[in-house]
């Protein structure tokens, strides 16, 4: 049974299209990869079916009753709130029932035999929902899932105002989760999970009956969950049948078919219009010309995609940096509270570091003490000579409304347009996506213009906060080489194993130092 429906939809911003003539069918149960580059519309047909964009044409059918769970990161949480009260949202339905019947209970004593009847239908009704939906037990599927998703351990009484981004995001992912919805619509879910929490999520998606439809450029944990993918590229979407792999395979099969019945037909196109050309004024051979011409007109001409820029990332070098990159002497970080026991660390040239551990424990507020950003709450940090910085900043709030080649040329004034655009190309950005305004870009795309600007500043330390973040699998595949190929220092957050496994020489545990219960 088809629980969703897409009908030849078609959507554009401005001049740029996004998708033409595209259809989708969801049928109960599946589990669905929607994967593509950035920038090709992954968000957006998400924002296209739950209703938060209206498509330039075409049709979004649901069937009727389907209750559909969207993990939107944008949604505000509001202070006085605790996790409980949040997670405990996702069963409001339940709660509102509860009020009804308990209603009914307090005017029974005051109605007539025919009203009690009824009455006790509908509480009957009504207590057979509760019972069938666990309404009992909530609060104990409250703390299976926070525990899942290691929001125990912060403390469900914790005001939802006083949390990092991400366990904000675990709240919503949660919440979503508890209401069980016959639809499932993840974007990205595990950008903000630690590995033990990803881990969980993966064997909750493995066992969750219902469908869902997933974004995610982590394919490892994609292809465990999943059973179909939807592929996005050039306005088009495409159904395979497997996991990513699969799907590789009989991509690239299909491709050079295509491209070999391509050059197939542009050798035959070419040779009869030789012909045409050359017989064409001759009385003997122009109805031979002809009859050849009007092969040409009616061919249906196979066409093939241009090709996407992929991304070339090259990090520019300065001069040797001092051999003392940093040492920290009963460092305690942390805003109101601390987050670290005191902290002697020590971090000399050629070391790459890769700062791992569960969300909230510090990781980011390490990186900005020792940048000066953050004031630590004790203790010092020393830092070597010439140093030249280049700093990924996990999520960047406020909105952008430059132009990609406007925010890069304020950066390096000196460059012309032609070095300003070259650059932007060169990390996977087409023409179109380069003149856009940055807030209108997708994630990945956001990520790369900020990518952009570190690999065109000379640096001999790299500080990087989550910075596969959003971006799609070639993007991420070129970052990763070019941090092995890297000269100088590095220090990384990453939540990807089979990201940071390849690049850094050594791995800090922050659960190992931190005040928080892991």
């Amino acid at each position: 049974m088809s629980i969703l429906t897409v009908k030849n939809i078609s959507h554009g911003f401005g001049d740029r299209a996004i998708f033409e003539d595209v259809s989708f069918r969801l049928l109960k149960g599946e589990h669905v990869g929607l994967i593509g580059a950035n920038g090709e519309g992954k968000s957006t047909f998400m924002n296209i079916i739950t209703d938060k964009l209206m498509p330039d044409d075409g049709q979004v059918i649901w069937s009727n009753n389907v209750r559909v769970g969207y993990m939107d990161q944008h949604t505000v949480l509001d202070k006085g709130q605790s996790i409980r009260d949040v997670m405990r949202s996702a069963f409001q339905y339940l709660f509102d029932a509860e009020i009804e019947m308990n209603e009914l209970y307090g005017k029974m004593g005051d109605c007539t035999p025919e009203e009690l009847e009824k009455m006790l239908e509908r509480t009957a009704v009504i207590q057979d929902m509760l019972d069938h939906n666990g309404f009992y037990v909530i609060d104990a599927k409250v703390e299976e899932v926070a525990k899942g998703l290691g929001l125990l351990d912060v403390g469900l009484d914790k005001d939802v105002t006083d949390l990092s981004g991400g366990q904000r995001t675990k709240i919503l992912l949660g919440k979503l989760l508890l209401e069980n919805p016959d639809i499932l619509l993840l974007d990205e879910p595990t950008n903000y999970l630690d590995e033990e929490h990803i881990e969980w999520l993966k064997r909750y998606l493995q066992n969750y009956e219902n469908a869902f439809i997933l974004i995610s450029h982590d394919i490892p944990f994609l292809n465990s969950v999943i059973n179909l993918i939807y592929h996005v590229e050039n306005r088009k979407l495409t159904r395979y049948v497997g996991d990513y792999y699969e799907f590789q395979r009989i991509y690239e099969a299909n491709k050079k078919q295509l491209e070999a019945a391509y050059e197939r037909q542009q050798a035959e196109i070419a040779k009869l219009e030789d012909f045409v050309a050359r017989n064409k004024a001759r009385v003997a051979t122009t109805g031979m010309a002809r009859s050849r011409q009007k092969k040409l007109d009616k061919m249906d001409r196979i066409e093939l995609a241009a090709e996407k820029p992929k991304p070339e990332f090259y990090f520019k070098q300065a001069r040797t940096s001092g051999k003392l990159i940093f040492e920290t002497k009963d460092l305690v970080i942390g805003y109101n509270e601390p987050l670290s026991k005191p902290l002697n660390l020590y971090l000399e040239r050629g070391q790459k570091v890769a700062l791992v551990g569960a969300n909230g424990l510090g990781k980011s507020t390490l990186l900005k003490s020792l940048l000066g950003i953050l004031k630590p709450l004790s203790g010092e940090v020393e830092l070597g000579e010439y140093q030249h910085i280049g700093y990924f900043e996990q999520e960047i709030k406020e909105a952008n409304y430059n132009s990609c080649i406007e925010e890069v040329w304020t950066a390096f004034p000196s460059y012309t347009q032609y070095e300003i655009r070259s650059a932007l190309a060169k990390c996977g950005l087409t023409t179109k996506q380069i003149e856009s305004k940055v807030c209108v870009l997708s994630g990945g795309e956001q990520a790369k213009v900020r990518l952009c600007k570190i690999l065109n500043t000379e640096s001999n330390i790299l500080i990087l906060d989550e910075p596969t973040n959003h971006l799609d699998v070639d993007a991420k595949d070129e970052l990763k080489r070019a941090l092995q190929e890297y000269k100088g220092t590095i220090l990384l957050v990453s939540h990807e194993p089979e990201f940071y496994r390849d690049v850094a020489t050594e791995i800090w545990n922050c659960e190992e130092w931190t005040t928080k219960i892991v």
